[in-house]
């Protein structure tokens, strides 16, 4: 027995001499080393943000998860050391600078699912080389979306693949490999200059789910040479040049799928099932003896009869279906207007009940009207949720008939704000845009379309859109913070009145000091220095994106402090981007003129003023003379707890004079804008900026 004892004491010590080896090699993993190697030559790389184990036990533990997403990098990846991450399962490096190639060893780690690459300027080939193709890559997730892949991409091997978004890349021909990609749901292949027909690449994908190809010139015939259609619960085919057989989709996926898809033809030829009389003359028997010469008059009459009774069946038949056609139709018209005016609406709906339009709508600046006859009839196009069956009706109903309580901005040139909250407690801003009444239809959708592609933290994504006779609107996710010139200039919030602080105030959070004892409004202390700091980063981030973030270029043309909105954490975004108006293709507008109208930004967010030119030549004065300090806003002086955040307000109203330079080449880029702005906060007192200047 006590040998027994003995044997089972000696193989429980080997087990967990066992485990703390394993143990012991997983906590000492080179994984660490082949992150740093990697990414040695990507400017912008903190080691931080990918190390982040909190057991103190283990310093070495293999790295599972890289999420770089919008870190401000720059530079080509080492690719061959992210390879050797074993246990890598998830890499995100979307939204930033890099550059390069990724090599085919990449894709064969065999933890590696998840992968983002979107929004950067990757180029070259994708997939593996000739001689590993019978390789197989275990991504369920990749996109690729917004870089500068060409037509090389070969995505044999990547069986296990369920999501790939591979749009707004110059790819010219479709991916090869798609036969292989049995379990792929999701697929995004728009904008990316595809010429060809979608039958011989993707007709086969039985599992798809969702499919987008807009934006590209396709032709092919619609929908045989696509996946079939029953499975699919999102499709957009529009701007290609597909032909179209009487297409009786729009119920399922909604007109905004088919917008200039190509030509539709509606065929009207219909192959008769009755045999040609020539055949039947070789099928009737011929009967030798038969009276050619009988009397027909009573044949004649009884046709006669037939004929007479036929017509008359059908003439009441034909008087049946009118008078059943126009009772459904009263029906439904009764059924609609019920439900218009039993929604908790303005009074004015009631408009509504004529059959007809126009709709007339009225703010104290302007009056704008809808030139439509059924207000049910015009749909409203949300491109997040494409199964949301809405018309301009639900807006009528959802802002009270566009009333003034639901007015949130009278816009200016750039329109009246309106906000509401759509079926599904969606709540959204409704922009009805100036000066683009006479943009055509088609033309305005396919700009919506467009700017619906541009997505970033700082950019105030387009949700959907309404087209009410020559009128556009626009639909907004609501931002409850309101814009940052309101924030800043209106009372209470903002820059309150420093003499009056008797309401909603509290201490001066400075720890570590019992000498400060003055009161702050709350709204002050959310506007502080690193609030604003934060916003102006935002911004730069924001903007540096438009210029250089997609494949093309995007001019704001109109940035100010009212087009900057602030979410519920005050994380700007960047509005009113990308409308062309009529009366402005005359105007040249260029990047640099975007950053003049950021320097303005800035010296606003610093000194609390609102900026004229006036107001800008003073401040560059007071940099030019190093006495920046005189120009801040003394609540931020106030609020500030440090020597350091005065040097970095000072230094930032630095690039603020750097933007608003006079000759628009000594401008810098919104890119340098945002590593100036980011290395005030990592080392203040920099001369950096100072450097810059020069005298």
């Amino acid at each position: 027995m006590d040998f027994l004892y003995k044997i089972f004491f000696i193989l429980l010590l080997s087990v967990l001499a066992f485990a703390e080896s394993s143990a012991a090699g997983v906590c000492n993993s080179e994984d660490q080393e082949f992150v740093l190697k990697a990414f040695s030559s990507v400017s912008g790389f903190k080691p931080s943000s990918v190390f982040k184990s909190t057991d103190k036990k283990c310093k070495n533990p293999p790295v599972k998860e890289i999420n770089l997403s919008s870190s401000n990098l720059s530079g080509i990846v080492s690719w061959g050391f992210l390879s050797k991450l074993t246990q890598l399962a998830s890499i995100d490096l979307s939204n930033n600078s890099l550059q390069g190639s990724v090599p085919g060893g990449f894709w064969l780690i065999p933890s590696l699912v998840h992968v983002n690459l979107s929004m950067n300027r990757f180029g070259g080939n994708i997939g593996f080389e000739s001689e590993i193709s019978s390789s197989s890559s275990s991504i369920q997730v990749l996109n690729l979306s917004n870089n500068r892949f060409t037509n090389s991409f070969r995505l044999f091997g990547f069986t296990e693949l369920k999501s790939l978004d591979v749009s707004n890349n110059d790819l010219r021909f479709f991916p090869s490999g798609f036969q292989s990609l049995n379990k792929l749901e999701y697929l995004n292949l728009s904008n990316c200059n595809i010429s060809e027909n979608p039958k011989n690449s993707i007709s086969e994908i039985h599992s798809l789910k969702s499919l987008d190809v807009s934006v590209n010139k396709m032709n092919g015939s619609f929908p045989s040479d696509f996946p079939p259609l029953s499975n699919l619960k999102f499709l957009n085919i529009s701007f290609n040049h597909f032909t179209l057989y009487s297409n009786p989709y729009t119920t399922k996926f909604g007109k905004s799928s088919f917008i200039q898809a190509g030509k539709i033809i509606i065929s009207t030829s219909k192959k008769s099932p009755i045999p040609s009389t020539k055949s039947k003359e070789k099928q009737k028997p011929i009967v030798a003896n038969q009276n050619l010469h009988k009397p027909k008059s009573k044949n004649r009459v009884l046709i006669l009869g037939i004929v007479i009774a036929a017509a008359g069946i059908v003439i009441l038949i034909a008087i049946v279906s009118l008078v059943i056609c126009l009772v459904l139709k009263k029906r439904r018209t009764e059924k609609r207007k019920k439900w218009s005016i039993s929604k908790p609406i303005h009074p004015n709906t009631a408009k509504l009940d004529k059959s007809s339009g126009p709709f007339s709508f009225e703010t104290e600046s302007r009056t704008w009207v809808a030139d439509i006859k059924e207000p049910s009839s015009v749909p409203v196009i949300m491109f997040e949720k494409p199964l949301m069956n809405l018309s301009f009706i639900d807006l009528i109903a959802a802002t009270s008939y566009f009333g003034k309580e639901s007015l949130v901005a009278e816009g200016g040139q750039n329109g009246p704000v309106y906000t509401a909250v759509l079926p599904g407690d969606i709540h959204v801003a409704i922009r009805v845009l100036e000066k683009v009444q006479n943009l055509k239809h088609d033309e305005a959708a396919g700009m919506f379309v467009n700017l619906s592609r541009l997505k970033h933290p700082n950019i105030l994504p387009l949700s959907g859109y309404c087209i009410a006779g020559k009128e556009k609107l626009l639909i907004y996710e609501f931002m409850t913070n309101g814009d940052l010139h309101r924030w800043l200039h209106e009372l209470p919030t903002g820059q309150s009145n420093v003499e009056d602080w008797r309401n909603d105030s509290w201490q001066h959070p400075n720890e570590g000091s019992s000498s400060s004892n003055a009161i702050f409004s709350a709204n002050d202390i959310k506007m502080g220095w690193r609030i604003r700091h934060r916003i102006a980063i935002g911004i730069a981030r924001g903007l540096a994106y438009l210029h250089h973030g997609g494949s093309k270029t995007v001019i704001h043309g109109n940035l100010k402090s009212s087009n900057v909105l602030l979410s519920d954490d005050f994380e700007p975004r960047i509005a009113d981007f990308g409308i062309t108006r009529e009366g402005e293709e005359e105007t040249t507008v260029t990047t640099e003129d975007d950053v003049y109208c950021f320097g303005v930004i800035l010296m606003e967010l610093l000194t609390g003023k609102i900026v004229c030119k006036e107001m800008v030549k003073w401040v560059r004065g007071l940099v030019k003379e190093r006495e920046g300090i005189q120009g801040l806003d003394k609540s931020l002086l106030m609020l500030s707890s440090d020597d350091d955040s005065v040097s970095e307000m000072v230094e930032c109203l630095r690039v603020g004079y750097l933007c608003t330079a006079e000759l628009s080449k000594k401008r810098p880029t919104m890119q340098q804008v945002v590593g100036l702005l980011k290395d005030l906060y990592r080392a203040s007192g920099s001369r950096t900026v100072v450097d810059l200047i020069g005298h």
